[in-house]
């Protein structure tokens, strides 16, 4: 089998899987239990807790554990807004951000929000003079990710964060999950007061993940019925997840510092093939993209057809967005970049991960390569 679809997902590692197993038999109590099994969860979830911090540079009182991504950004967008009464209600967001944070941007708007969705050029990326003059003073919340998840896209958030130094009243949110442990990023330095990370994404488990809330912030919670997590996310924390995805993360940073070149040669190598090719559009830019992450369309071929395709022989890829890709629909992301809609119909994303190895790729490419002769001919182009 060769994955290439870690953008989607990760294989939990070894050691993730082990410290989930051992936390769910030896500390299975409910850390909000005054009994001795109880505390014995909660100075788990705290040591978890304190790793993260750690390994994020962050202060331990700001990381708040919830079940994925999509609640960490919901909890981050409306739970930051709704924790005042005020009449500022100007929000700023981009045109290619993950379907968790458009969508509620979305629904904001039907309840009263001004929203601005900042254009991004064609690689992607906003430009920080077109935020400037975004900015109103009813602007109350900036949310933009870090790397975008279907083209690699890394945004300028260093630049962002110094502009909005100027500006106090406006909270930052940044969506940092497909950056989590390729592409750095220093908390403090970039000046973000919010910041979502999830586990599966860096092969800890499914359902766990965290919200860094800068301390002094004020969010809402948006699950009531219980005090967990200083109050702002009510509900029983998945301890023995949430101790695997400490696991995981500190193992992903470890691995950062030994195989970022091997991941920035595999990126190149398949970018400077399908550069090569006459049918294909390579959609990430190379120069200013994650390691592990590469689109491209084959224009006049069915993505989904190519995904099956290639599933068949045991080679794992994706469309666009795994949220998104059964929609059956145009990448809003690559229409935002300008490409037309024959290109973002077409597009298939390959994720890497540090355990990739070239000769999976080369077997990816070879393979590919005898598809599309057939696949050709079964749409008619």
């Amino acid at each position: 089998m060769i994955y290439l679809d870690n953008s989607a997902t990760t294989r939990p590692s070894q050691e993730a899987l082990q410290t989930y197993l051992s936390v769910s038999e030896r500390f299975f109590g409910n850390p909000s239990s005054l009994h001795k099994l109880g505390m014995e969860s909660e100075k788990v979830l705290n040591r978890a807790r304190s790793i993260m911090a750690e390994l994020l540079d962050v202060e331990s009182s700001g990381i708040y554990f919830t079940s994925g991504g999509t609640e960490s950004n919901n909890l981050a967008i409306k739970g930051s807004l709704r924790s005042t009464l005020h009449k500022k209600n100007h929000l700023i967001t981009t045109a290619a951000e993950h379907a968790s944070v458009y969508q509620s941007f979305k629904e904001l708007e039907k309840e009263g929000y001004q929203v601005t969705y900042l254009p991004v050029d064609e690689t992607g990326k906003i430009t920080i003079s077109d935020l400037e003059k975004a900015l109103t003073k009813d602007t109350v919340l900036v949310s933009i990710s870090h790397v975008n998840n279907e083209t690699g896209t890394i945004q300028p958030i260093y630049e962002i964060g110094t502009l909005l130094r100027k500006y106090p009243q406006i909270r930052f949110h940044v969506d940092h999950v497909q950056g989590a442990g390729k592409v750095p990023l220093s908390i403090k330095r970039a000046g973000i007061d919010l910041l979502t990370l999830s586990a599966h994404k860096f092969h800890g488990l499914k359902g766990s993940a965290l919200l860094y809330i800068r301390p002094g912030i004020h969010v809402k919670s948006q699950a009531h019925g219980g005090e967990q997590e200083g109050g702002f996310r009510g509900g029983t924390e998945n301890v023995a997840g949430i101790a695997a995805m400490a696991k995981a993360y500190k193992m992903e940073c470890e691995k950062a510092s030994s195989r970022m070149t091997h991941l920035q040669q595999l990126q190149l190598k398949l970018v400077e093939h399908f550069s090569l090719l006459d049918e294909c559009v390579v959609n990430t830019p190379h120069q200013e993209s994650a390691p592990h992450i590469i689109n491209v369309s084959v224009p006049g071929y069915k993505p989904e057809v190519i995904v099956q395709k290639l599933a068949e022989q045991e080679i794992y890829i994706s469309t666009q967005s795994a949220c998104s890709s059964k929609l059956n629909e145009p990448s809003r992301v690559l229409l935002a970049m300008g490409k037309g809609e024959e290109v973002a119909s077409s597009a298939l994303r390959i994720s890497l991960s540090f355990d990739s190895t070239q000769e999976e790729i080369d077997t990816f490419i070879q393979v590919l390569s005898t598809l599309l002769p057939s696949i050709k001919k079964v749409v008619g182009k």
